[in-house]
């Protein structure tokens, strides 16, 4: 392997049904400037090659990118994208290459896995799969990933006999399906910081949507997978149908939620975290189809379900609000949230948001007209979280309205003293 490759390699990258398994290394910055498609030759003067992507599970990656390099890794000279079914085909000049596979969110300047030696012939067609399986791929890893693989294995191979997966094997798929959905979350500022600040805002919301509806996907068909197993185990239809709602099958998510909550009743004694967990599914389903009481009485049933945990469901029910562009609604929720914890800051950009759909421009001071409470909404939120993701927004418009320097208005709720 070449010292340039070496540097390059990520022994396991953050594939679909894997996210978290796999660990990344730095690459010189000048590997990071050369990988740029390189032009198509005359049909007449190339080869093809085709094949087939397969994961360390043993079975087809959807998505990615498979790339020829002349120089060992170092550049990335011809690109061929990865289908749903693992496969890539395309076209190169004759030559000796390193086949590169990449995944969709994996982070510039990386890969996952590569093979040397790969030959391209004028007028013929190669035949070259990335098989994660072979031994060269595994000896890669670390002992502690080696031994999760190996569980993953077990796992599959006993799902594929028909045997019912063990309660080992489902949770390994839910521990799979917590880290896709925070890849889910982090989709924007992955893709952001993947392309570059000089992207386009097209280009990152193109990548955002991709890393977005792989990840979800995933968990679909692993949840889709494990619920035709155990169907009797309520947290699965619950991850199926998050990864439902996510994809923006709602009619499904729906069901598949009432399913959860059905069999999460049914236990003796039931489990409160995932009674309440059915109940803010089925108000981020609501809140989204603009069912706003329906989407209260979920949410509200979510606190009354897990006391302990009240606050976090009355927090979703105002992001999902503000998610679904509901400026009443999410008002109304972020000031139920902000008397369960006061203390949470997104609360207050929430309550602010909602409020200044009703400001106003003063067309003698071409200043906004903020409606009351809102900018001690804006403020109460820099003051908890002056550096958070909506800072420079909510000092943009306090700035806007000429009252950033102006003394705080009284009615803003008093702020806690207990810890986060």
């Amino acid at each position: 392997m070449s010292s340039a490759l070496r540097l390059r390699i990520i022994s396991l990258a953050c594939l679909s049904g894997f996210a978290g398994f796999f660990s990344a290394v730095p690459v010189p910055a000048q590997a990071q400037q050369l990988s740029a498609p390189a032009q198509q030759p005359p049909t007449s003067e190339v080869g093809r090659i085709h094949g087939r992507v397969i994961n360390p599970a043993g079975v087809p990656q959807k998505d990615g990118t498979v790339s020829l390099s002349v120089d060992g890794g170092e550049t990335l000279s011809y690109n061929f994208p990865v289908s749903p079914a693992g496969e890539f085909s395309g076209q190169a000049p004759p030559g000796e290459y390193t086949i590169v596979y990449r995944a969709p969110d994996t982070p510039a300047g990386k890969i996952v896995d590569y093979i040397s030696g790969v030959q391209v012939v004028t007028a013929q067609d190669t035949a070259q799969d990335i098989d994660m399986t072979r031994r060269e791929f595994i000896a890669r890893l670390s002992p502690e990933q080696q031994q999760l693989l190996q569980e993953l294995s077990e796992a599959n191979i006993e799902a594929a006999s028909g045997a019912k997966r063990s309660a080992a094997a489902i949770d390994a798929d839910l521990q799979i399906v917590n880290l896709d959905l925070q890849a889910a979350v982090n989709a924007r500022s992955t893709a952001a910081q993947n392309l570059g600040p000089a992207a386009a805002r097209e280009d990152v919301e193109s990548l955002t949507a991709e890393i977005e509806n792989a990840k979800l996907t995933e968990i679909e068909i692993l949840m889709t997978k494990d619920a035709s197993a155990d169907s009797s185990e309520p947290v699965v239809w619950i991850g199926l149908a998050r990864a439902e709602t996510g994809l923006r099958n709602y009619l499904d998510a729906e069901l598949n939620f009432k399913k959860a909550l059905y069999l999460a009743l049914k236990e003796d004694p039931p489990r409160p975290e995932v009674v309440a967990a059915a109940q803010a599914g089925l108000g981020d389903v609501y809140a989204r189809t603009l069912m706003v009481d329906d989407a209260n009485a979920a949410f509200d049933a979510a606190a009354k379900a897990d006391p302990a945990n009240a606050a976090k469901y009355l927090r979703s029910q105002a992001i999902a609000f503000f998610n679904a562009r509901n400026f009443d609604a999410q008002v109304d929720a972020a000031d139920i949230a902000i008397k369960a914890d006061p203390d949470q800051a997104i609360l207050y950009y929430i309550k602010a948001d909602g409020l200044s759909a009703n400001a106003r421009l003063d067309p003698e001071t071409n200043k906004l007209v903020l409606p009351a409470g809102c900018a001690d909404a804006y403020r109460k939120y820099l003051e908890l979280d002056p550096s958070g993701p909506y800072a420079a927004n909510a000092s943009s418009i306090l700035d806007r309205a000429g009252i950033f320097e102006r003394a705080s208005e009284p009615s803003a709720p008093p702020a806690s003293t207990s810890q986060k």
